[in-house]
């Protein structure tokens, strides 16, 4: 099984949504709640160039958010990728 990461804030229905659908799915996910952590979050920014959260990350690679995981599930993607072992 994939590992699964995902960076959030609280108050935030599209953050709430992303673990929904993983939870639904069955997989597990490490969260990292980015609330009281501006230097965290500022550097999470610079390092994938993303302003917004959630940010979701399959085995360390950014799939995006969850719009962008919505739109990989649609395209009979998501599942392949959490299938993946994490290397």
């Amino acid at each position: 099984m994939a590992t699964v990461k995902i960076y959030t804030k609280s108050s935030c229905p599209a953050c709430d949504l992303a673990k929904q659908i993983l939870s639904q799915k069955g997989v597990s996910f490490e969260e990292f709640v980015m609330d009281d952590k501006p230097e965290e979050l500022k550097a999470l920014i610079n390092k994938t160039n993303l302003r917004t959260v959630p940010q979701i990350f399959i085995n360390d690679h950014l799939i995006g958010g969850c719009s962008d995981m919505m739109d990989l599930d649609k395209k009979n993607q998501l599942d392949i990728l959490l299938q993946a072992e994490d290397h």
